[in-house]
């Protein structure tokens, strides 16, 4: 019999970093309509978005220790903040290295720890970091965002294990392909306009490769992030929910 009851976030506390667009976006909504009060950080800012390089220790350290102390607690950090490089390896400067490193595996990281030390004393939390489908598929010019992505997961496993006493879950969520911005930059014009008709073509083209036979939506990312999140996972730990429509099965 399936408690409805595990899905509900009501009195939790969560934050969600990247939360200004795209899947982060949608885990602040899914994550509050569960009944859990959310804060949102974005290095862009926003309508009750804090403002929040996650690439500094100092700034997300201050972002976790600022909710404890409004709310008391902190029940669920969801690492979202990420950006992506195409470039091949070749190609890559060590800026554009040391840039995506910061923000999409030393950002997660420090999510992790501060949200950890807080999560420890308490004796209970869950964390939930995205990672992506360049995972298990890599492909030519995501050297950067592949390594990191990984790194993530790496991250993920094992700090489930070091928590797992304190009886805190770590997971993470890998996003196949889902229709956000980042997608879009691909079908952008060299004056940055949207060419709409070669985005409709492509991502036909890409969703026939996925057996599901579509592209996902930021939504349904969320709704594995809120499911890792609230008690009907309570007994899963150091896993990977590939939310791909099938696209990798490893």
């Amino acid at each position: 019999m399936v408690e409805a009851k595990a899905f509900d976030l009501t009195g939790r506390v969560a934050i969600v970093t990247g939360a200004a667009s795209g899947i982060g976006r949608a885990c602040a909504q899914v994550l509050a309509e569960a009944g859990a009060r959310v804060v949102g950080a974005d290095v862009t800012g926003g309508p009750s978005v804090a403002r929040v390089d996650v690439s500094s220790a100092e700034q997300v350290e201050a972002l976790v220790r600022d909710v404890h102390q409004e709310h008391g607690r902190l029940d669920i950090m969801c690492n979202n903040a990420g950006v992506m490089h195409d470039g091949s390896v070749l190609e890559t400067t060590d800026e554009e290295l040391d840039r995506v490193l910061a923000i999409n595996f030393k950002g997660v990281f420090h999510g992790c720890r501060a949200a950890a030390r807080v999560m420890t004393r308490q004796g209970h939390g869950t964390i939930v970091n995205t990672a992506s489908s360049v995972i298990d598929t890599p492909a030519p010019g995501t050297a950067c965002y592949a390594s990191s992505k990984a790194a993530v997961v790496q991250l993920t496993k094992t700090l489930a294990i070091e928590l797992a006493p304190q009886g805190i879950r770590v997971n993470a969520v890998a996003p196949g392909l889902v229709h956000t911005g980042i997608t879009d930059r691909h079908f952008r014009r060299p004056d940055g306009s949207l060419d709409a008709e070669q985005r409709t073509r492509k991502l036909t083209e890409m969703a026939a490769l996925v057996p599901l036979g579509r592209v996902g939506e930021p939504v349904e990312i969320a709704q594995a992030v809120w499911y890792l999140a609230s008690d009907a996972a309570g007994f899963v730990t150091g896993q990977v929910l590939r939310a791909n429509g099938g696209a990798a099965m490893p």
